[in-house]
């Protein structure tokens, strides 16, 4: 399978097939290489390798052949020319960071963005000497307002979590290269089963193989998906050196993910649509979130650059903190857990969970009231979800 070209393939394909390079062994499935070295013929070979003037593997902190396979099929999904695997989602951020910027720097990024992405750019860059500026996602003109001569790298989730803004990706790649920046969306919530960044002018794509990629909730990692030089000269040297690697065996599990990731992903969304207009029509319900209603506020730009509306659907109710924890500790069935993109249908309290570490006036600014709840819409039957919900009336 080595001398496929897989972009002539369509993406379930590739989802199945990319990236795997068999053993003499001849093995049908991806096999896990759990080992941390690799024997060498000879010393040259050992020094040839360590100095990079040959390829193959070195020490599975950087190369071991499960983790390249994973890294392969992703860069073939995303139409990225190289994937960098992380031992999680934070860590594939901080490796940007860490990666592309040096003290001076500046960072435009969204304020919709999750808490811990917040923190990490204001808390611990800043201390390191890179400064950013936070803005709304969906308003241009501050993003303009926000640019500098040192800014290097603008920084976005779309669909925002929980929000589901949408964010103009084309307009974005254009300010950012005008600017000499690059551009980088994180596209967990859409997968690209979904949306495709790169292909509208996005520099890196930013996953949590921990969510939808994996799909069942049983391990933890990250990844980058660009192209070979602004990886390999950026943040490759990073990865080697900061360690932030995935397991092999998480990287095997996230391949199994992925096989199915076009088939799960358009289950979510059909699942997460219907919840979204049943919710709608509730009279304890003050306003619903969903790229997929004609009433969300980027509903025609969620079409132009989604195939579908995603699994993730937030709703205020009224009663403030008190009663979105009521309406959550009735339900039986709903998972109440922070994480999403798992099968099973999940609830959680932004304000007190994933934003929780946020000040109140920064929550404020993304728009993270205390009524609030987010639902990352599984693959149940619908009738069992809305009652579930209903529960907590």
């Amino acid at each position: 399978m080595d001398d496929i070209d897989w972009s002539d393939y369509h993406p379930e394909t590739r989802a199945i097939r990319a990236g795997q390079h068999r053993t003499p062994e001849g093995e049908h499935a991806e096999p896990i290489f759990p080992t941390s070295s690799y024997v060498f013929q000879s010393a040259e070979e050992a020094a040839l390798r360590f100095s990079g003037k040959t390829p193959g593997n070195i020490y599975s902190r950087f190369t071991n052949p499960t983790v390249r396979t994973f890294e392969e099929r992703l860069a073939a999904l995303e139409g990225g020319e190289r994937c960098l695997a992380m031992a999680s989602g934070m860590a594939a951020i901080a490796s940007m960071a860490f990666g592309l910027l040096k003290a001076g720097d500046h960072v435009v990024c969204s304020r919709s963005v999750f808490g811990n992405t917040v923190l990490l750019f204001q808390n611990f860059l800043g201390k390191f000497g890179v400064e950013t500026t936070f803005v709304k996602l969906t308003d241009l003109s501050a993003w303009e307002a926000a640019m500098r001569p040192n800014t290097r790298l603008l920084v976005l989730e779309t669909p925002s979590n929980p929000l589901t803004e949408i964010a103009d990706i084309r307009q974005l790649a254009t300010l950012a290269h005008d600017h000499g920046a690059l551009l980088a969306v994180d596209n967990c919530f859409c997968t690209p089963a979904l949306q495709r960044p790169l292909e509208m002018g996005a520099d890196l794509i930013i996953h949590s193989a921990t969510k939808y990629l994996d799909g069942q909730g049983r391990c933890v990692g990250g990844a980058l998906v660009g192209s070979h030089e602004l990886l390999e000269k950026g943040i490759y040297p990073f990865l080697r050196t900061g360690g932030p690697a995935m397991s092999p065996f998480n990287a095997w599990v996230f391949l199994k993910g992925l096989e199915t990731l076009n088939l799960r992903m358009r289950a979510h969304s059909e699942n997460a649509q219907k919840l979204a207009e049943w919710l709608k029509e509730q009279s304890f319900v003050r306003k619903v979130y969903y790229p997929g209603l004609d009433s969300h506020p980027q509903a025609a730009l969620a079409k132009s650059q989604q195939s579908q509306g995603g699994g993730i659907v937030s709703f205020e109710v009224d009663g403030g903190r008190e009663g979105a924890w009521a309406m959550i500790d009735h339900t039986k069935m709903l998972s109440i857990t922070a994480n999403l993109g798992d099968v099973k249908t999940t609830i959680t309290h932004p304000a007190t969970t994933t934003h929780g570490r946020l000040t109140d006036p920064e929550r404020q600014a993304a728009g993270i009231t205390e009524g609030l709840i987010r639902i990352a819409v599984g693959l149940e039957h619908m009738d069992d979800i809305k009652n579930d919900l209903l529960r907590g009336l």
